[in-house]
């Protein structure tokens, strides 16, 4: 009996997810069930300048649509999200509704908060960061609770709309937290059709960090039996799901599986399985060494899954059982999905220099990171955290 443990379930405050749906048609939908005359929608520009899918939105939306912004920087930028949240406020808004990928997503769930805070410079969010911290899941507070509902329509496979967790970044790279169980959105509508205008790399990559979500979970020494079968079961649909994108991005039925794949993934993280290093370290390696949001589960996933190995073999039994090859060596197994899926592996890759200065720096701010803790091997200084990224600074493939 020394293996039982009890165990809690976290839920969420999202009231449905709406998958294989049509976008307009659905979002309309959603907003008559709610109300909402002043619809304010922040999208990705790329997505509104080169596709008639948001004007097709606007347009089912009639005289509910408010306001379209699309001035949002990748790694969501503090000002961007201060610009954003005096955009909806002007326009009224009452739902708040993104459409795009995780920089969308996570301002989304800030401007709900930012709304009814007040907030209208920077000194004001930070000061709402600073109230809303990683460790204020449970606390309720309804001075600090979203006064807008929030929907969104995401076109990557990053997994944002379903955690109640959000983050922006300051001009030095660092990520501030914003966490509060009724900030995840409302509604969720997953459109797989919407989702072909997202360039392979971005959907191909985000889709790793899902993966990254499955596996973290499977490697965690704090999840339980309920967790641990949610997440063979996303790594079941993610592995061949997204290698049929590659071979045929017109898949709708793959990239609708893709998009479940993710909505599994996200469930034991919602429910309070705290991920491991290849989270921790991406939070830096991000926005400090400039790296794409799924490019950090590409290139660290499969090195701490090695590095992870020796401490939890019954625990990579679960993940290579999931990924189809029992027994296989988890870390070999991810590096081959990275590749089949024509997505980078090191460092170098995507730029980043293999500096004294810039590793040791990320070694010290992941160090801090409160996921690094919660690693299955643990990491004992910040230098252990530059020898890893040194591990992956080279090209690999």
């Amino acid at each position: 009996m020394s293996d039982v443990r009890p165990f809690t379930i976290r839920g969420s405050a999202t009231q449905r997810v709406h998958g294989s749906a049509r976008s307009a048609e659905t979002l309309l939908a959603e907003a008559e069930r709610l109300g909402a005359s002043r619809v304010f929608l922040l999208a990705g520009r790329t997505l509104t300048e080169t596709t008639p899918h948001i004007r097709a939105i606007e347009a089912a939306l009639g005289g509910r649509h408010a306001h379209t912004f699309t001035g949002l920087a990748a790694q969501t930028p503090a000002d961007d999200v201060v610009a954003a949240t005096l955009a909806a406020r002007d326009a009224g808004a009452d739902l708040v509704v993104t459409i795009g990928g995780g920089a969308q997503t996570d301002a989304g769930k800030i401007i709900g908060l930012a709304l009814h805070a007040g907030v209208t410079n920077r000194a004001d969010l930070f000061a709402l960061s600073a109230r809303c911290g990683w460790d204020k899941y449970d606390v309720d507070d309804p001075a600090i609770a979203p006064g807008v509902p929030v929907i969104c329509i995401p076109t990557t496979l990053s997994g944002g709309e379903f955690n109640a967790g959000s983050g922006m970044t300051d001009e030095e790279g660092r990520k501030h937290p914003f966490l509060h169980r009724h900030s995840v959105p409302v509604s969720i509508i997953l459109d797989p059709w919407i989702c072909t205008a997202t360039p392979e790399w971005l959907w191909l990559s985000t889709g790793m960090r899902a993966v990254d979500h499955a596996v973290e979970t499977l490697a965690s020494l704090r999840s339980n039996p309920y967790c641990d079968a949610i997440a063979q079961s996303a790594l079941r649909l993610l592995a061949p799901a997204l290698r049929r994108v590659k071979a045929a991005p017109d898949d709708i039925a793959a990239r609708s599986n893709c998009q479940t794949g993710v909505f599994l993934a996200m469930q034991p993280l919602i429910s309070g399985v705290p991920m491991g290093a290849s989270h921790a370290i991406g939070h830096v390696l991000g926005p400090v060494g400039n790296v794409a949001h799924g490019y950090t589960s590409c290139i660290l996933l499969p090195e701490v899954q090695r590095r992870n190995a020796p401490a939890i073999p019954g625990r990579h039994a679960l993940i290579s059982d999931a990924l189809g090859a029992p027994g296989q060596p988890v870390g070999e197994l991810l590096a081959a999905l990275v590749r089949d899926l024509g997505q980078p592996s090191s460092l170098a890759e995507v730029g980043v220099p293999s500096d004294p200065a810039l590793l040791a720096r990320m070694g010290e701010l992941a160090f801090a990171d409160p996921w690094l803790a919660t690693n299955p091997l643990p990491f004992a200084t910040p230098d252990e955290v530059v020898q890893l990224l040194r591990s992956v600074a080279e090209k690999r493939h």
